[in-house]
């Protein structure tokens, strides 16, 4: 890109819900793309949206597909799907068919996979870290989920180690059922043992227990490559060729939230690049006078309103390249329109060559 923004090997899109950030990490992959390099833009965002954008069908999900934008370089794009992922995870790195098997085949699993919270970032990392090992793209660019969730995604690394370290999975390891599905601990108590698997039985149900530890005990010869390859993540998000770029719009009360995010990046030892506030309203060149019509009093208040937004970027964050965007006519909706963003955002990022080193 007209800029050293693009020269990284990872940019991460991060930003609330709700402010184009989807929309804008295409912009960066075309413009990438048509700077030659072999490009991949990928999306955590459950909506998945990044499909509409360019154009390309589900099986993305399943693997990289190439979008024909009639650039020099290759652009490709690739949707996130946890329960795909997973799968994939499970039958790449289980011991053998039979430990791959046992996992799939589980209840508990089938449940999980798909549906627990946290589930989607720890994918996320998962692919991400795929990618970056297979080393086939000069240029990733990462859409992520809305901040909250995006926060998630870039601390998954940390609360995965954490977890495989923790001495809940050491105890959740130790073999609690017997070959005949009774609890071992309750075995020697004979008959008030009994008692106790039935109490047991009761409030939580002996199944869901057995389910329970034969997922742990199924995943047992995954975690060591899980922990290694979370703290691989973690240091590829810190690492110089990673550059993050921060996305919000100018109302004035989005400043703290972005604020916010932008300092824990920061302390986190990430590389934050520019900031971009997007779909701000163009001020009027006059002010409308006192029989002017509700709209066009309206669209002179939200301009002066975005304005001093912006102004106050600006002064909180003044060690930081800020790119401020104009809230278009319609949503970039197919690769012609993408591209037409693709020339602002590489336009307004030209005229600061200095935002990332």
């Amino acid at each position: 890109m007209s800029g050293r923004l693009l020269d990284h090997g990872l940019v991460v899109v991060v930003g609330a819900g709700g402010v184009g950030k989807t929309t804008l990490a295409a912009a960066l992959a075309l413009e990438a793309a048509r700077a030659g390099s072999r490009t991949l833009v990928m999306t955590f965002d459950p909506s998945l949206r990044l499909k509409d954008t360019l154009g390309v069908g589900e099986e993305a999900k399943d693997h990289e597909v190439e979008v024909p934008a009639g650039t020099p370089g290759r652009l490709f794009a690739s949707l996130l799907d946890a329960r795909t992922t997973f799968d994939r995870l499970v039958r790449r790195y289980a011991p053998d068919e039979r430990a791959a098997t046992r996992i799939l085949s589980n209840r508990l699993y089938a449940h999980l996979s798909g549906t627990l919270a946290g589930v989607l970032e720890y994918m996320a990392v998962e692919r991400l870290f795929e990618v970056a090992a297979e080393g086939r793209y000069d240029c990733v660019v990462l859409d992520t989920p809305p901040t909250r969730q995006a926060l998630d995604f870039l601390e998954a690394p940390a609360r995965i180690i954490g977890f495989l370290e923790s001495g809940a999975l050491r105890i959740a390891l130790k073999p609690w059922f017997d070959e005949d599905g009774h609890l071992r601990p309750t075995r020697r108590l004979g008959p008030l043992g009994r008692g106790v698997e039935r109490f047991f039985d009761r409030v939580v149900g002996l199944s869901l227990l057995r389910d329970m530890a034969d997922f742990f005990l199924a995943f047992g010869p995954l975690y060591e490559g899980f922990r290694q390859r979370a703290a691989e993540v973690d240091a590829l998000l810190r690492a110089p060729q990673t550059v993050f770029v921060l996305v919000t719009r100018p109302e004035e009360e989005r400043i703290p939230e972005t604020l916010f995010f932008a300092r824990r990046l920061v302390d986190a030892g990430h590389r934050l690049g520019p900031v971009v506030v997007n779909m701000r309203h163009p001020e009027a060149a006059h002010p409308p006078g006192a029989g002017a019509r509700d709209g066009v009093a309206l669209l002179a208040w939200l301009g002066a309103r975005d304005a001093r937004g912006v102004a106050r970027y600006r002064e909180r964050l003044p060690s930081h390249t800020l790119v401020d965007l104009p809230l278009l006519p319609q949503e970039p909706s197919d690769l012609a329109s993408l591209d037409g963003l693709r020339a602002l955002v590489a336009e307004r990022l030209t005229q600061d060559r200095s935002h990332v080193s």
